[in-house]
């Protein structure tokens, strides 16, 4: 995604950033009527080579290294799409050496400024890399894991001139690479290299519901399969409390999601400490007003959502929509801008994820995005939104499979048509539901990134102002690493299933991704204050890049939602802690 120049003698050419947008509004059918935009989608242009396709955003425009030295040809890192597994990332050198940045990165006045001063290459010295145990989470937000990566590039480079002469692909450890198919095809998918798809094991195949058919007519049929497993005889009187305690929670979501009209004030209560997984998608859907509360209404609603869904599904892969459709839509009927870089973000996500490795979660995904994408021009799609998508996607998955575990060992695309095609539109119109209330994230500018970037420095100057000095002193910008913190809801930090555990809290909270969110992440950023004060710049951004939290569990993120609710508590709707000067210092002995 990025432009090089060669031999390192002349700065690249700074790029021009498009937003991927399609425009519907002429459209006859109602399902491309979107919600009104304040910004009407950019006129349709002939695609130029150097143009950055897909995101108004990069890792290189994120971070600016004055003191890191690229060897060789002082061209940036791409990303690439993946072939399979997701696994390959781009290469770079790697640091030795400790280097205080004090002084060489100036500090940014404004956002604007930040991105359009930080175009120049970042780079790193030759030698052993000393984060060599760390894994390679490069992505395009944030700055790229340079761990591995001078390594990983002899290695790669040897194995390919070693094999290419016998007309080999080669394996770099993570799998093999297939060679990438060229043509001059409009077709992207002709473009993909050949995909190789994981194949579950027969005795690891997950147990459709044998009731799946009632599900699909109306959620609550599941409450009545609910089971609970028997206490084990010999279990430890605290773990039969554990047990307990967790039977009695589900049958209160059972008595609420049972009633004819459910009360949205006493699940969102209920909800908030947690949602069981056997009662968590139906409850998802009300607490983002997909489903209605009255259960008379439930099942047409469905229906008739679902079957809006799959319309628009329909008329926007039409391939015989290409002679009338707008310009650029190529021979298959489709928005080649937007087709393109969804193609390639979708292989990348949740790589280290079994279930997202296989052939039907991409279609169904790629689907998912696309539609939305072209029904919103004014954002068009953005990445990161792949990123937003997979909860909503595994959880309602989960309620048609028995067992509970369906990251591993599970190909959806063995289900029913019908199980996939419910799947799928349920997590798009939650998607949609979602991305309503933040879409200023995505829109031209990202007004809603920048103001969420610029509360959560002033808040974090309040809660910890010996943290927020340092980070100051040493020339550390929020937006370098809290950008993807707001543009991916820290779906980069921590796990999917961890993720949907504070997705729980979000939904309960009526404001819980465009307010809560920025509580969260002022605790997630304090809670490494200890080690981050003793870290100079480079320190600082490789530890932020790649955070020790492989390990968390769903008590780690009870903890931090808690620590959040605790500065929600103390300082939102305060009428100064998000509005003061930046010159000014913030108060150590700071009171309410």
């Amino acid at each position: 995604m990025f432009s090089s120049s060669a031999g390192g003698k002349k700065a690249p050419p700074q790029q021009e950033m498009v937003q991927v947008v399609a425009d519907r509004s002429d459209s006859g059918s109602s399902f491309w009527r979107g919600p009104p935009r304040d910004t009407p989608p950019p006129k349709k242009t002939t695609r130029d080579s150097n143009l950055v396709v897909g995101a108004a955003y990069s890792h290189a425009d994120m971070l600016k290294f004055d003191s890191l030295k690229l060897s060789g040809s002082g061209s940036r890192p791409r990303t690439p799409p993946s072939a399979s597994s997701g696994h390959d990332r781009p290469a770079a050198n790697s640091p030795h050496k400790k280097t205080s940045s004090k002084g060489s990165v100036p500090p940014f006045k404004n956002y604007m400024s930040f991105l359009s001063n930080t175009n120049d290459d970042w780079t790193a010295d030759d030698a052993e890399d000393m984060y060599a145990n760390e894994s390679d989470d490069g992505d395009d937000f944030g700055l790229p894991s340079l761990s591995n990566m001078k390594r990983r590039t002899k290695r790669r480079a040897e194995l390919s001139r070693a094999q290419t002469d016998n007309g080999l692909d080669f394996d770099d450890g993570v799998g093999v690479v297939p060679r990438r198919r060229n043509s001059d095809s409009a077709d992207i998918a002709i473009e993909r290299p050949a995909s190789q798809y994981p194949m579950p094991k027969k005795t690891e195949g997950k147990i459709l519901r044998p009731q799946y058919k009632e599900i699909l007519r109306d959620p609550a049929n599941a409450l009545h399969l609910i089971s609970h497993p028997p206490i084990p005889p010999n279990a430890a009187p605290k773990e039969i409390d554990a047990i307990n305690s967790r039977i009695t929670r589900i049958n209160k979501f059972k008595r609420l999601l049972q009633a004819s009209t459910i009360p949205l004030p006493d699940l969102r209560a209920l909800a908030w400490s947690g949602v069981p997984e056997e009662v968590r998608a139906m409850t998802w859907q009300l607490l983002l007003s997909y489903l209605p509360t009255s259960s008379e209404r439930r099942v047409a609603t469905l229906e008739r959502k679902r079957k809006e869904y799959l319309d628009g599904v329909r008329q926007a892969f039409d391939k015989g929509g290409a002679t009338s459709g707008p310009a650029g839509r190529g021979g298959r009927g489709l928005d080649e801008a937007i087709w393109h870089q969804i193609s390639i973000d979708v292989p990348r996500t949740n790589p280290h994820i079994e279930l997202y490795g296989y052939e039907a979660t991409q279609r169904s995904l790629e689907r998912i995005l696309y539609v939305w994408a072209v029904r919103h021009p004014a954002s068009g799609y953005v990445q990161g939104i792949n990123d937003l998508v997979t909860p909503f996607w595994q959880v309602f998955l989960g309620t048609y499979i028995t067992d509970p575990d369906i990251e591993r060992g599970m190909d959806p695309g063995q289900l029913p048509r019908a199980v996939l095609d419910a799947v799928e539109a349920d997590a798009f119109w939650c998607l949609t539901k979602l991305l309503d209330g933040i879409q200023d994230h995505y829109i031209v500018a990202q007004p809603g990134i920048q103001r969420q970037v610029s509360a959560l420095r002033d808040l974090t100057a309040r809660i910890d102002a010996g943290l927020a000095k340092h980070l100051e002193n040493e020339s550390v910008e929020f937006i370098q690493f809290s950008f993807r913190w707001m543009n991916c809801l820290l779906m980069r930090e921590i796990s999917v299933k961890n993720t949907i555990r504070m997705w729980d809290t979000y939904m309960a909270e009526e404001q819980g991704f465009s307010e809560f969110h920025l509580y969260v992440c002022a605790a997630f950023l304090v809670k490494w204050s200890d080690k981050l004060v003793k870290m100079d710049f480079q320190e600082i951004m490789m530890f932020l890049q790649s955070l020790p939290t492989r390990d968390w569990t769903e008590k780690d993120i009870e903890l931090l939602l808690s620590e959040a609710y605790i500065w929600a508590s103390l300082f939102k709707g305060s009428s100064a802690h998000l509005r003061g000067p930046e010159t000014r210092a913030p108060s150590a002995n700071f009171q309410l």
